[in-house]
């Protein structure tokens, strides 16, 4: 019968190591000033202008203006509608919802409320057929088929659909990370990123596979951990035609296409294409062997070391 494999070392991903090495040495300076452009207000009139400098954003050329509610990102044509919309944030809300505990401070907003109750989709998509609840919904939606991309990137110049999504972005240039996590010292620049983390002290596991008895903490695991029972390797190399599971493996796969070598031995100054190479090759300064034999305690750096002692007991 074959014999069990032994314990290996857990090693990091390459690419949390390579990020980690980044923030080590080369973390930029967090810049101060703002990339999302604003409202001129010098053409408002004093009750437009009574709605707050930072009532609104401002995208896109001056005959495709849309303006954006900085609360909640709403996104509306006109600036009056905006200072209506305001009113949402700031009034009393007079008008419950009967099925939830959320009121609001119209009448007409409860009656679009009340959609995600009813399930009621006046607004059609003439391209698709998709229903949505709202109009802004469906504005939004338009940009699947028109390839829109109002909201663009100061720094680098990428493009995004939504308000939500250049928010994101711009954390990549100034570094901001607010989400802290309560147990460790780890800072995150979304909320989504900071919950998953949450797992690994929770030790919740909430992504089952349906094959075996697997369970994942992301859905991402769980997607890479399925191919292993389909066989699919979506990520091709265009050099030569091998595919592989997991988007990692093809980038380290492409290193021997363009001898790219980023890891670097502090010691000796050797270079390797993954970081499991260095790992192992590290072990020969440092004599660290955490591979041990079970039957005689011998240890060993090398994992394949041990399998070849271990031929020695099983004979």
């Amino acid at each position: 019968h074959e014999e069990p494999e032994p314990p290996q070392i857990k090693e990091e991903p390459e690419e949390f190591c390579v990020s980690q090495y980044e923030e080590q040495l080369d973390l930029k300076k967090r810049r101060d000033r703002s990339h999302v452009q604003s409202v001129d207000s010098s053409h408002l009139s004093e009750s437009e202008k009574g709605i707050g400098h930072n009532a609104s954003i401002h995208i896109g050329t001056e005959s495709e203006r849309t303006h954006f509610c900085e609360e909640c990102g709403t996104s509306f044509d006109y600036l009056s509608q905006v200072r209506n919309h305001m009113k949402t944030h700031t009034e009393d809300k007079s008008f419950p919802c009967k099925e939830c505990d959320k009121s609001f401070s119209r009448i007409s907003n409860l009656k679009t409320h009340m959609r995600t109750h009813t399930g009621e989709m006046p607004f059609l998509c003439k391209e698709c057929d998709k229903g949505f609840g709202h109009i802004s919904n469906l504005k939004t939606h338009m940009r699947t088929h028109t390839g829109e991309k109002p909201y663009v990137c100061q720094d680098c110049g990428k493009s995004f659909d939504y308000l939500s999504q250049i928010r994101i972005h711009m954390k990549n240039h100034t570094g901001e990370k607010p989400f802290l996590c309560n147990e460790c010292d780890k800072s995150f620049s979304r909320i989504s990123n900071l919950n998953s983390h949450m797992r690994i002290h929770t030790g919740e596991k909430p992504f089952p596979c349906k094959e075996c008895d697997a369970s994942f903490s992301t859905l991402s695991n769980l997607i890479r951990h399925t191919r292993t029972h389909t066989g699919e390797r979506p990520f091709r190399c265009k050099e030569c035609d091998k595919s592989f599971g997991r988007i990692s493996n093809l980038k380290t796969h492409m290193r021997t296409h363009t001898g790219e070598k980023p890891f670097l031995c502090k010691e000796c100054n050797s270079s390797f294409t993954k970081v499991s190479n260095l790992i192992r090759h590290i072990r020969t300064h440092t004599g660290e062997k955490p591979f041990t034999c079970e039957d005689c305690d011998k240890s060993f750096g090398q994992i394949s070391d041990l399998k070849r002692h271990m031929r020695i007991h099983t004979g």
